[in-house]
């Protein structure tokens, strides 16, 4: 059954493979035996990400490479093919979000980003499905959100992005499925990063607050992202396709605790 699970000679590109979870779920596909592919849109964040790859024994290749510039991801992408091989893994993991009220929202800060978090995901999918259709194989892997299914204040682009990202990826799933490749969506819950450090202070109300809405009653880690991201990337998961996986500890199936 290991064997199901193995990506020894697989190609995985995770774009924002850089720090957080992108780099989490990059390094779970390195130590399940897949080379990685990694890009930010700042040189010496990819530099950096790329010896932390390399300090965990891993094979880890950079580039500068903007997700929402179609011809920067070809480049890219060619680059890829020529010099490493087909990308068998896509996971589409670079995404902003900005918290501000619907009426503060700009048309311009709206814009910004659908381009980054559902614009991106469907020009590298785009730019990878041919040389995964060639191959015969592939899995894209989108990392979609719980704004997906609820809503919350100061986050309608970010929430419409995502929405229409979930979309996406049952349409590719359709579209490309009689080519044997398989897309599918993690949605991450409410995840323990550096950046959220601040906020998971014992007593801070917003801490409280996802403690209250999680079943789990913790915060979920970046390593809680590695089995699903190995699974979707692996053999073990040719048969599921258009599916969101979340990764929530209960938040979507609760309902909330009953007053006392």
């Amino acid at each position: 059954m290991n064997n199901a699970f193995d990506l020894t000679g697989k190609v995985a590109l995770v774009t924002g493979g850089t720090y957080g979870i992108g780099m989490a779920m990059a390094m779970a596909l390195g130590k399940a035996g897949a080379t990685i592919i990694i890009n930010a849109r700042r040189s010496e964040m990819v530099k950096e990400a790329v010896a932390e790859y390399e300090k965990e024994g891993l094979k880890a290749y950079g580039f500068t490479c903007d997700v929402t510039k179609e011809s920067e991801v070809q480049a890219m992408v060619a680059e890829v093919e020529k010099t490493v091989g087909t990308i068998d893994i896509l996971v589409n993991n670079a995404g902003i979000i900005k918290r501000i009220p619907v009426l503060e929202t700009s048309v311009e800060e709206f814009k910004e980003v659908i381009d980054v978090d559902l614009v991106g995901p469907f020009i590298v999918s785009k730019a990878v499905a041919p040389g995964m259709i060639q191959k015969g194989a592939g899995k894209i892997i989108n990392i979609c959100s719980m704004m997906s299914e609820l809503g919350r204040e100061t986050v309608s682009a970010y929430a419409a992005a995502k929405g229409g990202l979930k979309m996406l990826t049952k349409n590719l799933a359709c579209e490309w499925a009689e080519h044997n490749i398989q897309v599918n969506g993690i949605g991450p819950g409410y995840i323990g990063t550096p950046q959220t450090a601040p906020l998971r202070t014992d007593g801070h109300p917003f801490n409280d607050f996802i403690i209250s809405k999680t079943p789990a009653a913790r915060w979920g880690t970046p390593e809680d992202l590695e089995g699903p991201v190995v699974f979707l990337a692996s053999g073990a998961s040719d048969f599921v396709n258009g599916h969101i996986l979340y990764v929530d500890g209960g938040i979507l199936a609760y309902i909330g605790k009953q007053p006392k």
